[in-house]
């Protein structure tokens, strides 16, 4: 028995060794394609250069797991955590976010090879650290995983206004017809009356998923697939953008304000419109669904639509038991095409971040975890809608049906889409 259990504690070492290289080497493969420049710069508040992405990751596992679990470990540049700390106002002053961009120094090559230290001291303690903090390790990964969807929609968002149009990777090949016509939309009838929502314990879950608790639905449809380019394109066209009485008083200044009238990276083009991507400028497809709207433009959708934005607890009882594939792939040459546009077709998983109605706000019994990583989640839970199922730019293995990411109504710089909900 004690040899059995020794073998069972070996594979599991063996297990997060292989997962921790697996994750950091993605980050790395997701920048190889870009200057210093590239990875430099920051083209608004709410995104981060690539380079800071990358020095962040490897700040959160350097601070609270090597210097805090790793007696004698030290720091490569004690300068460094100022340069790289988030949000955690528990680990003191840092660089102000809107800033970032101007961090010319340290270099790329600086950062890569601060995460080259990090990564060395971490495999080579990792048999200890897995026992001591092993949860705070995964919990890490998972945050690396966050960021690799950051890293891709902060560098689409930079790259868009380059006037050059630059593509990070080649147009993938696909075997898809072009289609003139959206596929028709279905409704499916989903779970009602007294539910569970909330990660039930089948595997790693952010504090935010918890505790797993019941709601009551009323019966409820939800479309069997997201919006797509084409019928957002019918609302365009019947001015669905000029239409006062389909946006809340929010959404219409908003839309006003920032002179809205269609999706994020959309753009005319002859008698069409194109959209930039990371593999460069390219025609709308309209069988695919719409990606990089706010959830402003998805509440007057809905309602222009005769229908209305799913909340929370319905999209989540409708998911739950799906299997949830979808997101960037490696082989042997890197991310393969990393799936940095959505595809057509009905899965609740890896195309497109869908909006729902709910406000991000904490469930019943949540309690903030102690010390800096309680800042993770908790403090954000204010004036922000949850969506959910993870998009076309979501890593592997980072998606599941309690899986609660948010932003802000206004925001679309993310892949954000729709799927419409109605009542029975």
């Amino acid at each position: 028995m004690t040899n059995q259990i020794g073998r069972q504690a070996e594979a599991s070492r063996g297990a997060i060794a292989s997962r921790y290289a697996e994750v950091r080497a993605l980050s790395l493969a997701l920048a190889a394609p870009l200057s210093d420049a590239d990875a430099t710069a920051q083209s608004m508040a709410d995104a981060s250069p690539v380079k800071w992405h990358l020095a962040h990751l490897t700040w959160f596992f350097e601070t609270f797991v090597l210097r805090d679990h790793l007696p004698g470990y030290r720091l490569f540049d004690a300068r460094w955590p100022f340069l790289f700390n988030s949000y955690y106002e528990a680990e003191g002053a840092r660089h102000a976010r809107p800033q970032r961009g101007l961090l010319t120094r340290p270099s790329l090559d600086e950062v890569i090879a601060y995460r080259v230290w990090v990564d060395d001291a971490m495999m080579s303690a990792l048999p200890q650290l897995a026992e001591s903090c092993g949860a705070l390790i995964e919990l890490g990964l998972h945050h690396e995983q966050q960021h690799q969807e950051l890293l891709l929609t902060d560098l689409k968002h930079l790259l868009s206004l380059n006037p050059l149009g630059p593509a990070v990777w080649p147009a993938a090949r696909t075997s898809q017809p072009a289609m003139d016509v959206p596929p028709p939309l279905r409704w499916r009838k989903g779970p009602s009356g007294l539910i569970e929502i909330g990660d039930r314990g089948e595997g790693f879950f952010f504090d935010n998923e918890r505790p797993c608790h019941q709601v009551f639905l009323n019966p409820y449809a939800l479309a069997d697939r997201p919006v797509t380019n084409g019928e957002w394109l019918s609302f365009m066209q019947d001015k669905g953008y000029e239409t006062a009485s389909l946006w809340l008083s929010d959404g219409w200044a908003w839309v006003k304000a920032e002179h809205v009238g269609s999706p994020l990276y959309w753009r005319r083009a002859g008698e069409g419109w194109e959209h930039f991507s990371l593999t460069g400028w390219r025609s709308v497809d309209l069988r695919a669904p719409v990606t990089h709207i706010s959830f402003y433009e998805a509440d007057a959708y809905a309602t222009w639509a005769g229908a209305r934005v799913p909340t929370e607890p319905e999209w989540e009882a409708a998911a739950h038991g799906l299997d949830p594939l979808g997101g960037v792939q490696l082989d042997e040459a890197g991310p393969v095409a990393p799936r940095c546009e959505p595809e057509g077709g009905s899965s609740m998983f890896g195309n497109v971040w869908e909006w729902t109605g709910s406000a991000y706000r904490p469930y019943p019994g949540f309690r903030t975890a102690p010390g800096a990583v309680g800042e993770y989640n908790g403090k954000f839970m204010s004036g922000q809608f949850v969506l959910k199922g993870g998009s076309c730019a979501t890593p592997r293995g980072h998606l599941r049906a309690s899986y609660r990411n948010f932003f802000y109504p206004h925001q679309r710089w993310q892949f954000t889409g729709l799927r419409l909900a109605k009542d029975l």
